[in-house]
């Protein structure tokens, strides 16, 4: 799995690991408890949305204790003028003929929906270490690649609001 991700990124699965463990868990537990007391567990609709709560925070718990054990901790050592992590940059589509904004994060952050774009994505990939005025070719497929120029970079902080993704 390897997972790239930044000290910020690792504080924040542990914190939610935590909450998880201590929060979570025992509420999902009283749940599941309160359900099994109601009688017949074969018609206990209460019981089985408990149990599968339960279950998904387990797994949520699973899931991200391992993505921690296999991480490969990234740090940015771009200068401020070149495209790199926490950065968000400008580019104009030329064959939409239009400008789009974007920040660049790790893969555990991304949401395209959000404008967050990995550093594993095609986007992401190309334009990294690449400086205002480039033209960079975005590989997408083996038949199909686009063309964007960098307008502007700006240097913006590891947002605390990024959210890591869910699976």
């Amino acid at each position: 799995m390897k997972e790239r991700l930044t000290k910020k990124d690792i504080e924040k699965i542990q914190q939610e690991i935590d909450h998880r463990k201590l929060v979570v868990r025992p509420e999902a537990i009283e749940a599941v408890k309160e359900a099994r007391a109601q009688g017949d567990l074969s018609e206990n609709f209460e019981y089985y949305a408990a149990k599968r709560d339960k279950n998904q925070n387990e797994s949520r718990i699973r899931y991200l204790e391992r993505m921690l054990k296999t991480a490969v901790i990234v740090e940015d050592h771009t200068a401020s003028d070149e495209i790199g992590l926490n950065k968000t940059v400008t580019v104009y589509i030329e064959e939409d003929d239009e400008c789009e904004t974007y920040k660049i994060v790790t893969s555990i952050r991304g949401n395209s929906m959000k404008n967050l774009i990995s550093i594993e994505s095609p986007l992401g990939k190309a334009l990294l270490h690449h400086r205002v005025g480039d033209r960079v070719t975005v590989p997408v497929s083996d038949d199909y690649s686009y063309d964007v120029v960098i307008r502007e970079i700006k240097d913006t902080a590891d947002d605390e609001n990024d959210d890591i993704r869910a699976f």
